[in-house]
């Protein structure tokens, strides 16, 4: 289990990479769970990004901010979009029920 100072970490890690302090010490556990990888760079310059599971935890902590499969490519009734209905905070969900 991650702790706030973790997960926030993750979080500036994906919005701001280039501001990370390198010597914090959450990186230490991101790097260990595999959430984070470093980069090597020119000049000795080292830089953190995600990992495909970095991003995975994101996804599942705010879903919104993950990219949508448009119903075109879902194959939902050849491309057709339902009404989507708006809930309170003005985040917008749409419910694919698959059919048969």
């Amino acid at each position: 289990m991650l702790s706030p100072h973790e997960f926030a970490t993750l979080m500036l890690i994906s919005q701001a990479p280039d501001q990370i302090d390198m010597n914090r010490a959450e990186l230490d556990a991101l790097l260990e769970r595999q959430l984070v990888m470093l980069e090597h760079r020119a000049g000795g310059a080292r830089r953190v990004y995600l990992t495909g599971k970095g991003r995975t935890v994101l996804d599942a902590l705010h879903p919104g901010d993950a990219p949508r499969r448009s119903l075109e490519t879902a194959g939902n009734d050849g491309g057709a979009r339902p009404e989507t209905r708006s809930v309170p905070g003005g985040i917008t969900t749409d419910i694919v029920v698959p059919s048969g």
